[in-house]
């Protein structure tokens, strides 16, 4: 069942059409990347889904409720977080907490539960009785993640949620999407980091210009702009008998040298997730022993400029 849908969503900003036509549709339980340039419609696409915004023309369902016939339903199976917050800086962490999970009318004994939870969730207990305004940028991002679940909404959406944060906050905050996820929760996540979506999302959406270019699993982003995926893979065995076991596998291509001194190869892959997971155990059963085997940062880089300059055949 899809948790969201949208039919020809469009939003018109005077004679700025910032989302045109968009049909998209996301699945119970998914990790959806949502990614595209500055002022591709990625924010204005988020805000039409939380029912923020109304559209020009078009409908937005959520678990099969239409946002414009019923938005007080959508808004408590959603949880929100923009680009830009704000916080209230003079109140406690807890109480920041608290004071939101009253709009949403949960009672007090709670209210109580509810706080603690989500502050262990986030990685913030220790700073229960701290005042917002002493928190990094981090833990405010954190915070406000913390925030968007006080209600238990059964989808989030989240607006840049890595923004200006640093690569120990980056791998903190990707490590709790895949847990929400984990949690039976629905994502969809816009970024520019795309390297990290390509790493925790099972599904991406491409945009530019407000249209949708692409809305698929990883791997058929790959297959339809046809580029092979690009792997990294550092041995410390014998590098003419990985080489063999390597060409021994269908769907290797070229398989080049990226640092000769310390065994890492760089192999061109055409298979999907199942067949690398099968050349993964390949290489083991074939005795060869690895340190290290991933996709090269920047795959979804190249797929991304390959799409949105439409040479997607």
């Amino acid at each position: 069942m899809s948790a969201i849908e949208t039919r020809g969503l469009t939003r018109e900003f005077g004679k700025l059409t910032a989302v045109d036509d968009l049909d998209l549709s996301v699945e119970e339980g998914a990790l959806f990347g949502f990614i595209g340039p500055n002022g591709a419609g990625k924010t204005t696409t988020l805000r039409l889904l939380a029912g923020l915004l109304e559209p020009t023309a078009g409908e937005v369902t959520v678990v099969g409720i239409p946002v414009g016939k019923d938005p007080r339903a959508v808004h408590r199976l959603i949880g929100y977080m923009p680009d830009f917050f704000g916080v209230y800086e003079d109140m406690q962490v807890w109480e920041y907490l608290d004071f939101f999970a009253r709009c949403y009318d949960i009672p007090a004994a709670r209210r109580r539960q509810v706080v603690v939870e989500l502050l262990d969730l986030v990685d913030l207990a220790e700073k229960r009785d701290g005042f917002v305004q002493t928190l990094s940028r981090g833990m405010r991002q954190r915070l406000c993640l913390a925030h968007a679940l006080v209600h238990d909404p059964q989808i989030l959406l989240l607006d840049e949620p890595a923004s200006g944060l640093d690569p120990r906050a980056r791998v903190e905050m990707r490590e709790l999407l895949k847990e929400l996820q984990a949690m039976g929760k629905t994502l969809i996540v816009s970024s520019h980091i795309l390297s990290e979506l390509e790493e925790i999302c099972d599904r991406v959406g491409i945009i530019e210009q407000g249209k949708l270019l692409f809305s698929g699993a990883v791997e058929d982003v790959y297959r339809q702009v046809g580029q092979e995926r690009v792997l990294r893979i550092r041995i410390i065995s014998d590098r003419e008998e990985a080489l063999a076991a390597l060409q021994d596998y269908p769907g290797v291509g070229e398989v080049g040298e990226v640092v000769e001194a310390n065994g890492q190869l760089e192999v061109e892959f055409s298979g999907d997730d199942w067949a690398l997971a099968g050349l993964h155990a390949h290489l083991v059963n074939s005795g060869v022993a690895l340190t290290h085997f991933s996709g090269a940062v920047g795959d979804l880089e190249e797929v991304f400029l390959q799409v949105t300059k439409g040479e997607v055949a």
